[in-house]
């Protein structure tokens, strides 16, 4: 399957505890094209580092069409490409007002 990228995923992480692979995830979606170009949806939570698992993290805000943007994300896969750069498969659920 290929598709155009609608935007890219950014944000920080940094370590979340002392016996397992995890870390404090602060980041946003950031949409770059379609109706939805300019928008943001955040999302803050510990992501336990399981590279090929199924991860729920809550949205907890938004800007443009998904301003004060609720719900959570499932992170479906995620693989190394190349060394160079990771990808991930996430599902978003959301509610956010209507602008």
């Amino acid at each position: 399957m290929k598709s155009e990228p609608i935007g890219r995923f950014q944000g920080v992480a940094t370590s979340a505890d002392l016996k397992t692979t995890a870390v404090e995830l602060n980041a946003f979606f950031d949409f770059t094209s379609g109706g939805v170009n300019g928008s943001t949806i955040s999302i803050s939570g510990r992501n336990p580092l399981v590279m090929n698992g199924v991860i729920e993290l809550p949205v907890v805000g938004g800007t443009g069409m998904f301003r004060f943007a609720r719900g959570y994300v499932i992170k479906n896969y995620t693989t190394i490409v190349e060394n160079e750069y990771v990808l991930v498969e996430s599902t978003i659920y959301v509610t956010y007002m209507d602008n």
